[in-house]
């Protein structure tokens, strides 16, 4: 069993003894070990696996979800500033605009990456009648909806988010095994 299964394991567990025979809460530890540094991993981890999120639950929101979001949204918008997606000449439209832009790309990037399955098949890699998907061409995995600039920030974001989670997964696991 890897470390994603025993954290969800643990966070749906209702008897969180730690004894010889009882042990949900190493997950639990190691991932509060790994996410010291609050750069989101345990969160990312929660919502997308623990939570039982899916493209209609990111919509309709969660307390987690919604934590979630307000951070990459502050996260997103660092970056964009940084990286100057628009350029800035201090105008109100130029300040609305890159607002718009950053809140539209966190939301994006954030929905895609919890749930990044093909909407024709739903992850399924084929059709009902055993064919191939043409939407997804047999990969399961969905395409960003957005086109151009959007599109671009969208996918570069989504790398980040991966390289986030990937992150605080390896320290997990590393802190789990070293308590074994």
């Amino acid at each position: 069993m890897g470390f994603i299964d025993r954290y969800v394991y643990s966070v749906n567990s209702s008897d969180l003894r730690d004894d010889e025979h009882h042990h949900a809460t190493e997950a639990l530890i190691a991932s509060a070990l790994a996410d010291l540094g609050g750069n989101l991993g345990a969160l990312l981890a929660r919502v997308k696996f623990a939570d039982g999120t899916s493209r209609e639950f990111f919509e309709s929101g969660s307390k987690n979800l919604g934590s979630l979001l307000r951070a990459w949204e502050v996260i997103v918008r660092e970056r964009g500033m940084a990286r100057e997606w628009l350029p800035m000449k201090n105008t109100a439209w130029d300040v609305q605009a890159a607002e718009t832009l950053y809140k539209r790309v966190a939301h994006a990037s954030l929905a895609f990456w919890i749930d990044p399955r093909c909407s024709a098949c739903q992850g399924a890699r084929q059709t009902s009648d055993r064919r191939v998907c043409e939407t997804c061409k047999g990969t399961g995995r969905g395409e960003v909806a957005l086109r151009g600039i959007e599109r671009e920030h969208t996918l570069d974001m989504l790398s980040e988010l991966e390289g986030i989670y990937l992150s605080y997964h390896r320290r997990a696991a590393s802190v789990q095994r070293r308590e074994k």
